[in-house]
C-alpha cells in the first residue's frame, strides 16, 4: 500500500521531540497528541515515529514539501500547544540503503 500523495521533494525530516514537563503532564496530553500523530500518518505526512528510550521524548520520520511546512506543523501538536515539549528538526536526502528509496517515495518496504 502506497500512502497518499502529497507534495514533497526528496527530502525527509526527522523531528526529535523532547520533555520539558513532568510525564504526568505530558501523560495529560499524550491521547491528544497520539490522534495528531494519526491524522498526518493518514494523509502520508508522517512515515513513522515512537517514543524515545529512555521516555525523554519522541521521534517521527516525516516528508514534506519544505522546512516551513514541517515548522508550522509542529505548533499545531497538543505537546507543544500545551507546553510540555519542542521539537529539534534535521533535515535530510536519503540515498543509500534499502529504505532509501521508501522514504522518499512513500512506498511500503513491501514494495521496494
Amino acid at each position: 500500500m502506497t500512502a497518499p500523495s502529497l507534495p514533497h521533494n526528496d527530502t525527509v525530516f526527522v523531528l526529535t521531540v523532547t520533555y520539558n514537563a513532568p510525564l504526568k503532564c505530558v501523560d495529560e496530553l499524550l491521547q491528544a497528541h497520539r490522534d495528531w500523530l494519526d491524522s498526518h500518518f493518514s494523509s502520508g505526512l508522517f512515515l513513522a515515529s515512537g517514543p524515545r528510550v529512555p521516555r525523554t521524548g519522541g521521534v517521527i520520520l516525516a516528508r514534506a514539501a519544505d522546512r516551513a511546512d514541517v515548522e508550522a506543523l509542529i505548533l499545531t501538536d497538543p505537546f507543544v500547544l500545551g507546553g510540555v515539549a519542542y521539537y529539534d528538526i534535521v533535515q535530510f536526502h536519503p540515498t543509500r540503503g534499502p529504505f532509501a528509496e521508501p522514504l522518499v517515495t512513500g512506498a511500503t518496504v513491501e514494495q521496494a
